[in-house]
């Protein structure tokens, strides 16, 4: 079965069950079964998905039967992808309960910000002078790729496309770790940067339109404008 069957059903979990309190006891129609061959990493999709697009509420307590039941696949699988969250922070363990989406508040989200910042801005500002111009024409389809998605509002989907650009973009450096651990940070605080109004198609399409004239400068080889681009892109709420 396609991982976007399962990403579906997962939108279909979370829109049945976040109206019932803490989630404990979830009656939503079961989609189609999820293949068995990869079933933790379909759902393990999915409820990355359903994080993005808020369909899992933070604050709210899930349990893995009742999620699993929705799915048509035991608790055992979605516990296992749910342990994954939880080692990556975007939920946490409720013992004998389930699983809190995690809350990031304003100051989080900064500091999340920053680290980003600090973490790929100055790596994007070494590849600008040493990645030959034409190389970057091989990222548009990936810039493009957040416009679409942007124009629509949908937010997951924005922030499967904005990773891929980012992960794509850091891959010139040719440093494997690095790569990995911005995108981790990626995940616990997606683009657009808190201060950008998140979620909001404007924010959105502003966050991609960055992307767009970011590749322009870097192949104009335009470092003044790939210093602003950058400061801007990776801009802390706390920046004012």
């Amino acid at each position: 079965m396609p991982a976007q069957t399962a990403r579906g059903a997962a939108r279909g979990a979370a829109r049945g069950e976040h109206t019932r309190g803490e989630h404990t006891r979830g009656e939503a129609a079961a989609p189609p079964p999820v293949h068995r061959y990869s079933v933790r990493g379909q759902i393990l999709d999915a409820l990355r998905e359903a994080l993005a697009a808020g369909e899992l509420v933070p604050g709210q307590v899930y349990s893995a039967p009742a999620l699993g039941a929705s799915f048509g696949v035991s608790a055992t699988p979605v516990r296992e992808a749910m342990q994954r969250l939880a080692a990556e922070g975007a939920v946490e363990v409720v013992p004998n309960r389930g699983f809190r989406v995690v809350e990031r508040g304003p100051r989080e989200l900064a500091e999340l910000a920053e680290v980003r910042a600090l973490m790929e801005a100055p790596v994007v500002l070494r590849l600008a002078r040493t990645v030959p111009a034409p190389r970057w024409d091989a990222l548009r389809p990936l810039a493009e790729a957040t416009v679409e998605a942007a124009a629509t509002g949908d937010r997951s989907a924005y922030t499967e496309s904005d990773r891929a650009f980012h992960r794509a973009l850091l891959g010139f450096a040719g440093n494997a770790q690095l790569v990995a651990l911005a995108d981790d940070l990626h995940r616990r605080c997606p683009g657009p940067l808190p201060g950008a109004a998140p979620g909001r198609p404007a924010g959105l399409r502003a966050d991609a339109a960055q992307h767009t004239a970011l590749l322009e400068a870097l192949g104009d080889r335009d470092l003044t404008a790939v210093r602003a681009l950058v400061a801007e892109h990776y801009r802390s709420p706390a920046d004012g």
